[in-house]
């Protein structure tokens, strides 16, 4: 008889969820889901548990919930447990949860303790070993993050000083106040924009963030108000869409959202129609050396779920660009994290098809580091305001990459931009969105800032 724990990252989202069970009574549950699931149903299987709920910590804003869809993959069986604290509704069948609302898996002990803050209904998950009265460990959702705290502001201005004042409360009275050897699983890990400046581990613990949280560290609400207001990251565009999706209930897919593969003619049938979003996630090197008019690059990373939340149209069925058609799934999956599940189809053969057909490509030329620093063409640094703060090279115009496509009539349609990040994924990124625009002189800097630095060039602060 085992108590059984894994931790599960969906990288690029840095979303983390969580199998927890006991091998004795065979039970297990799974915390905050993703939506491409079969990954908790293989593990429960291999470690002989049946996943008897399924619990989500708040209505999710930045990755699509997999509950309903874990729930429906298991035919029914799992509970659906949400919080209706805070006067949360949903539009999907559920069990309800509530503040001190407890369950056992075996020797494991889950209580519900309600943590706004974040959200309105936000719940957090202590976790106990059976007939002892501390808990381990806890289970913070986005309440609370290693050396951050959940962001209070996305559900809009008029609601965003309530809920920085109840993250205080959740931080100082229900967190603080939990025995420094508690060990804290959050909902996500450093590159996640659901809380300014996580950190990089995986988990933490109770006294550690005490000794080195700054947030938990202020005790005094206005300077943490102050505070929260200074570091918050900028909105990603798809948060407000996906916690409406979120709260009304998913699709369910019963597995990866249908892509189906389009001869060359088929497919440039599709993009002649319209309406279609054409995206392409081979990398910088090959993207630019020939790709298809209106395309946008995002690279095939982890990386492809958060820039195609910010970038691509929720509304336009996407048609997908590859190097192999193997790549396909794996590129839905990523999308599918971020709510995308409607797809208009792949190019079949992937890019070498359509050329070996003699359709016309486009080209963005790759400027190296060594040729940017001796030509006059203007670098456009496309990187967070911090990162531009930092350090950026000389002579560079800033503009975030989230929101560079609402502020191009900014830009100077005359000029040679030469688009760079700190290693070149995300300037690729705007390379083709500006190239999409009809910006014709644009040059990609592979290696970006990073390669700028290495080779001892001149930086600006």
């Amino acid at each position: 008889m085992t108590m059984r724990f894994e931790q599960i990252l969906a990288e690029g989202v840095a979303q983390c969820s969580y199998l927890l069970g006991d091998t004795g009574s065979g039970t297990a549950a799974v915390v905050d889901p993703r939506p491409d699931c079969e990954i908790y149903i293989e593990r429960a299987k291999a470690l002989g548990l049946t996943i008897t709920h399924v619990f989500e910590t708040h209505i999710h804003a930045d990755f699509l919930s997999g509950a309903r869809e874990l729930v429906a993959r298991l035919d029914g069986a799992p509970a659906l447990c949400v919080s209706v604290e805070g006067d949360a509704e949903y539009d999907f069948p559920h069990t309800g949860i509530r503040d001190a609302d407890s369950f056992k898996f075996g020797k494991l002990r889950l209580e519900v303790r309600h943590t706004p803050g974040h959200t309105p209904e936000h719940v957090s998950f202590l976790l106990f070993e059976e007939d002892r009265d501390d808990p381990w460990g806890v289970l913070s959702g986005d309440a609370f993050f290693v050396d951050s705290v959940g962001r209070p502001d996305l559900l809009g201005d008029d609601k965003t000083d309530e809920l920085t004042e109840a993250l205080f409360r959740t931080t100082q009275e229900f967190y603080m106040a939990l025995p420094e050897g508690v060990i804290v699983y959050p909902c996500h890990g450093a590159g996640s924009a659901c809380g300014p400046d996580i950190g990089d581990r995986m988990s933490t613990t109770i006294g550690y963030e005490k000794a080195h949280n700054k947030y938990v560290q202020i005790t005094d609400l206005e300077s943490f108000k102050a505070e929260m207001t200074q570091d918050a990251p900028p909105v990603p565009t798809h948060y407000p869409r996906l916690k409406k999706v979120n709260a009304a209930g998913p699709e369910i897919m019963h597995g990866l959202p249908r892509c189906v593969g389009k001869t060359p003619d088929a497919f440039e049938a599709l993009l002649e129609a319209g309406d279609v979003e054409l995206l392409d996630v081979r990398d910088m090197f090959a993207f630019g050396g020939g790709f298809i008019k209106g395309a946008l690059n995002i690279g095939l990373q982890p990386e492809l779920s958060v820039w195609a939340g910010w970038l691509l149209d929720p509304e336009a069925p996407i048609a997908l660009v590859t190097e192999t058609d193997e790549q396909a799934a794996e590129a839905v999956q990523l999308l599918w994290r971020v709510g995308y599940t409607r797809f208009a189809g792949y190019l079949a053969g992937g890019i070498g098809a359509w050329r070996e057909g003699g359709r016309p490509l486009e080209h963005i030329h790759q400027l190296t580091v060594q040729e940017l620093q001796k030509s006059d063409v203007l670098p456009l640094d496309v990187r967070k305001n911090e990162e531009w703060q930092s350090g950026h090279i000389p002579k560079a115009r800033h503009a975030f990459l989230g929101t560079l496509e609402g502020e191009l009539d900014q830009l100077d349609r005359d000029a040679d931009y030469a688009t760079y990040c700190q290693s070149g994924f995300r300037a690729s990124i705007a390379a083709s969105l500006l190239h999409r625009a009809g910006f014709s002189q644009i040059t990609n800097v592979p290696g970006s800032f990073g390669a700028w630095q290495a080779q001892g060039y001149p930086v600006e602060t």
